[in-house]
Formats: structure tokens, sequence, C-alpha cells
């Protein structure tokens, strides 16, 4: 029996999968999945007897285990809370309102040390660059500007005046005339040296030319062509006898090669047919034994192994799944309700605590402390504090009386010792004018004049003490400026 093609058992499909809701498979497991309003777990497939076998007592021990731990991790959260709430944040705080000027004092301490360094640095590197500049740069600006300058602008203009400007004379004055009566002796020399030349060489040269090279030159060339020709008829005929003596000796090598190619393929043939026949059978034996060694191993390594995987190893496996998935379930549901217990016994401890503790102390507040403090405040408290409020009033009054004796006294001693002060006399006001006063010009002959809005009044002298009475305003009296004198 072939174990790999077996076919295996399909897994049945979840209703869950189109759509329709598991129905749990027993009350117990339903019992188990809906407890503390935990909804029941829909699986994709249907369940084994192994999961509803190993459910409840997995679930109870793990129930058992976990609630103690639940409810000290509770425990440690909530004393964690209190103390992160009564203790760590308020000093976190104090300690960042302590620290925080120290802080905030060290920065701007560092800061301004900072600045003050960088103060003393820049002037410091300012100083460096002045003292620099005054060393090093200075000397040799004020060295190249009022000595190598102008000493090079006078050994310029000296140059100029003893080299240039005789060279320049020299140039314009001797040499340039020199050299147009070189050039012209030498154009001179030149214009005859050609005619003679002409003359010597070549005129004759030409007429040899003409006369007797030429004539000789053809009869050469002539020759030379007669020559060139034989030679050429003689090669032809060469040429034709070693092409046919070739040709023949070419067509015996070819009959020659044609024979041995054929021996030589023929003999290949045979080869070729022997080492193809013997290579067949090679293969043939080569592939019947890796078949039947392919076999034999198949049924001694391969058939167990997939035996042992699909029948030992695949079901000791899904079972450790099942069990692993039925704990793990278990731990998160054992969680969840030992949270709920934890919270129960939470809210049982805190309410005992408040029956026992913080009821009687806000009832003793509220019935004892309270109408003892009222009656404190009212008895004792406020007649004391108004009582000190009358002491602290009289005892203001009584300062207040003797300083202002005390001011008294020192008025009267000085008076006693310096006299009376004398007192400042009121500077009397005038009344408002209507119209300005004449004002006198100092001329050669004085002249009375008004400012403008009317001419000279007549009326009683304010420098004589005469008395002023309210004069009425008329067109006269205006304080327009409508004529000038």
């Amino acid at each position: 029996m072939d174990l790999e093609k077996s076919s295996q058992p399909a897994p049945r499909e979840s209703p869950g999968l189109r759509g329709i809701p598991a129905q749990p498979e027993s009350p117990v497991a339903a019992g188990a999945h809906g407890v503390h309003g935990v909804p029941a777990r829909q699986d994709a497939a249907p369940e084994g007897c192994l999961a509803v076998a190993i459910r409840i007592p997995v679930r109870i021990v793990v129930l058992v285990l976990v609630v103690p731990v639940r409810m000290v991790w509770d425990a440690l959260v909530v004393g964690g809370r209190f103390l992160r709430d009564a203790l760590f944040r308020p000093l976190g705080r104090a300690f960042m309102w302590v620290f925080a000027p120290v802080g905030r004092a060290f920065v701007w301490l560092v800061e301004g040390i900072a600045t003050v360094v960088a103060w003393v640095l820049t002037g410091f590197g300012y100083a460096l660059a002045w003292l620099g500049k005054l060393v090093f740069v200075w000397p040799w600006v004020g060295l190249w500007r009022y000595v190598a300058l102008p000493l090079g602008r006078a050994l310029a203009w000296l140059g100029n005046v003893l080299l240039v400007v005789p060279a320049v004379w020299l140039y314009q004055r001797v040499l340039t005339p020199v050299g147009h009566g070189v050039v012209w002796a030498l154009r001179g020399i030149g214009a005859g040296c050609a005619w003679l030349w002409r003359v010597s060489v070549v005129a004759p040269a030409g007429w040899i030319y003409r006369a007797l090279l030429a004539p000789t030159g053809r009869g050469f060339a002539w020759a030379a062509l007669g020559l060139w020709g034989a030679i050429t008829w003689v090669g032809r005929g060469v040429w034709a006898g070693v092409t046919w003596a070739s040709r023949g000796l070419w067509a015996g090598v070819v009959w020659v090669a044609s024979g041995l190619w054929a021996g030589i393929t023929w003999i290949g043939a045979g080869l070729w047919a022997a080492m193809t026949w013997i290579g067949r059978g090679i293969w043939a034996g080569v592939t019947w034994t890796a078949m039947v060694v392919g076999t034999l191993l198949r049924w001694i390594f391969v058939v167990p192994a997939v035996a042992l995987w699909r029948w030992v190893l695949a079901p000791i496996g899904r079972g450790i799944a099942v069990v692993a998935r039925e704990i793990g379930e278990a731990l998160g549901h054992a969680w969840r309700v030992a949270g709920y217990i934890s919270l129960a016994v939470g809210r049982f401890l805190g309410r005992l605590f408040r029956w026992i503790f913080v009821e009687p102390v806000r009832w003793a507040y509220k019935c004892v402390l309270t109408p003892v403090g009222h009656l404190v405040r009212d008895a004792v408290w406020r007649p004391a504090a108004e009582a000190a409020r009358s002491v602290g009033r009289t005892t203001r009054q009584a300062l207040a009386s003797a300083r202002e004796t005390a001011r008294q006294t020192r008025a009267d001693i000085r008076r006693m010792l310096f006299g009376a002060p004398r007192e400042p006399e009121p500077v009397p006001l005038s009344k408002p004018r209507s119209e300005p006063e004449p004002v006198l010009l100092a001329k050669p002959e004085p002249v009375l004049l008004a400012k403008p809005g009317g001419g000279p009044r007549s009326g009683p002298d304010r420098s004589r003490g005469e008395p002023v009475g309210a004069e009425a305003r008329t067109l006269g009296s205006s304080t327009t400026a409508l004529t000038k004198d």
C-alpha cells in the first residue's frame, strides 16, 4: 500500500464560516463560555472530545492559581497609583519647586560666566589682533607705502631717464637710418646676384636641358618601353604554364583527400554507433539500478517516516495544540474572572474600610468637632479677635497722639530758639483786563502806542493805587488785531 498517495480526510466546514453562528456542543461548554458576561466562543471547526473533556478541569485549576496573582496585581496597581498621587507627584512638584529656581540660578550664573568669558576673550582677541597688526602688518605697510613705493618710483624714473630715453633716441636717430641704408644695400646686392645667377647658371642650364638632356631622355624611354613589352610577353607564358601545373596538382590532392575523408567518415560512424549502443546499455543499467535503490530507500526510510509523521507525530501535535489552546484560553478567561473577583473584593474592602473608619470619622467631624468649633469660634475666637482689634486701635491712637505731641514740642522748641518763621505775603491777583495797556517806546519823540484793538486809554492809573472798575466792552477794545499804528 502506498502511504504517500493515500487521500487524507478533508476537514468539515464549520457553519460559522458561512455566516451562521456556531452552536455550543454541550451545556457545560456553553456555561463555561458565558461566565460573567463573556460571550461564547465560536470555533472555526467542530471541537473534539479531548477539548470538551479537559476544558472545565483546566479552567478550574487555572482560576484557582490565577485569582491570588490577579488580586496581588490589582493591590500593587492600587498601591502604586496611591503612592504616585499622594507621594511621588507632590514630592516631584516640591523638588521642582525647590530645584527649578536653583537650576535657573545655576543656568543664569553659567550664562553670566560664559558671557563674561566671551567678552574677555573677545577683548583679548581684539587686543591680540591690534597687537599683531601693530607688530607685523603696519610696519610692513609703512615700509611699502613710505619707503619701497617712493624708492621704486624714483628708480623707475631714473631708469627711464638713463636707459629708456637714450635707447629710444639711439633707435630713432641712429639705428633706424643705418638699418634703412643696410636694407637698401642688401636689396641692391641681391638684385645683382640674381642677375648674375640667371646669366651664368639658369640660361646655360636651360639650353643644356633643351638641346641635350631632353632628346637623350626620350631615347632611353623608347628603349625601356620595348624591353618592358618583351619581359611582359615572357612572363605571361610562364604564368600560364605554372597555372596549368597547379590545377592538375590541386585536382590530385582533392581526389586523395576525398577518399581519405570517406574512409574516416565510415570508421567514425561505426565507432559512434558502437558507443551509442554501449551508452544506451549503460544508461538502462544505471536507470534500473537507481529505480531499485530508490524503491528500497523509499520503503526503508520515506514510508516509515511518513507513517510516523501521519499516525504518531501529527495526532500528538494536534493534541498538544488543543491542550495549549485550552490552557491559553483558560488563562485569559481566568484572568478576566479574577479581575471581576478582585474588583468585588476591593469594593467590599473599600466599603468595610468606609464603615469602620471613614463613617465614624465623618460622624465625629460633623456631629462633634463642627459644633465644638462653632462654639469656640463664637465664644472664644471672635471676642478675643475683637478685643485684640480694640487694643490695636487704642494703641494706634495713642501712638498717633504721642507723635503729634512730639511734633508740637519740636515746633515750640524751634520757635523759642530761632524765632517764628516769616509768614509768606499773599500776592494780590489782578482782575482780567479787557484790553492791553499802552506801550511807550524809546524814540527821539516819545509816541504813545497801543496794542491792536484800541487807542490810548484814559482812566485810573494802577501804578498810583487807584481803584480799577470793570469797563464796558466796545468795538474799540476788541482784542482782534484789526489796525496797527
